[in-house]
């Protein structure tokens, strides 16, 4: 059965960086484009990045040169590189096989930045 299981959440202060990981079984990981998403408290959830099979990338406009996604086949995993994070940045993130209408998803992460 598909599995996804994020890692590297926490509290970071404002300015900050922290490097969120998926790691993903029960699939062919290669073959998958992969995404993440967030939900901020009280909002919907939202496309942060994707990345293709092809490790081609999408972002939203609120990341961009920001957050920086990235695979590692060979170890079936799926990054999120997080810097000059902001207070709006505070949200439950969520790995995603897909990142066009995702039917699996991880259980979430909180990610709380914060002074």
């Amino acid at each position: 059965q598909v599995q996804l299981v994020e890692s590297g959440g926490g509290l970071v202060q404002p300015g900050g960086s922290l490097r969120l990981s998926c790691a993903a079984s029960g699939y062919f990981f290669r073959a998958n484009d992969m995404g993440w998403f967030r939900q901020p408290p009280g909002k919907e959830r939202e496309l942060v990045a994707g990345i293709t099979s092809r490790s081609g990338t999408q972002y939203a406009d609120f990341v961009k040169g920001r957050f920086t996604i990235s695979r590692d086949d060979a170890k079936a995993q799926v990054y999120l590189q997080m810097n000059s994070l902001k207070p709006e940045d505070t949200a439950v993130y969520y790995c995603t096989r897909g990142f066009t209408n995702p039917i699996y998803w991880g259980q979430g992460i909180q990610v709380t930045v914060s002074s």
